[in-house]
């Protein structure tokens, strides 16, 4: 299974670090290809770490502005023109998305593939990793979005909220084996 992780690139403590490279791990015993944004810094590397030290394959999506900080050594290194290019090849090569904690960029990636999954133009399951407490505002909003109607979905076809990396990992592997 091809995962996309949407996740900062800064370089952050113990809280968000461990929970980063404990997915990674996981993902990579379990014989997936983490896709994500390809770069060579913060929790970006440490997940690909995870992956990359448990067997894992990585499968990476730079931008030609961030190419400069693109891991080396991965499997496949896509080069997009911009971040637009790189969101839609990220879920292009993805079979389901984990939203991992992360800035302004992080949000704008999964609000993207919320919306798509919305409107019906996606089905690939997505899961927030709600890591320390990181979202829980973001999962309150959501919450509220639903109950005032702003959502014709429910909430709980657009996104399933985990706590911890294997709660996220589990949840993907049983939803993309009911399909």
């Amino acid at each position: 299974m091809n995962i996309c992780v949407f996740l900062s690139a800064a370089d952050l403590d113990e809280r968000y670090t461990r929970p980063a490279r404990e997915f990674g791990e996981l993902l990579g015993k379990a014989g997936h290809t983490l896709v994500w944004g390809g770069s060579d810094t913060g929790l970006m590397k440490v997940v690909a770490d995870g992956v990359h030290a448990a067997g894992g394959r990585l499968l990476g999506v730079s931008v030609e502005f961030l190419a400069n900080k693109a891991r080396p050594g991965a499997d496949e290194m896509i080069i997009a023109a911009d971040l637009a290019e790189r969101k839609k090849l990220l879920l292009e090569k993805a079979d389901a998305v984990v939203i991992m904690v992360g800035g302004t960029g992080t949000l704008d990636e999964a609000t993207e593939i919320l919306e798509l999954k919305k409107h019906g133009r996606t089905e690939k399951p997505v899961v927030l990793l709600n890591t320390a407490g990181f979202y829980d505002g973001l999962a309150e909003q959501f919450r509220r979005m639903e109950e005032e109607g702003f959502l014709p979905r429910p909430l709980a076809e657009l996104i399933f909220v985990a706590e911890e990396p294997a709660g996220a990992l589990a949840h993907l592997e049983e939803r993309l084996a009911a399909h």
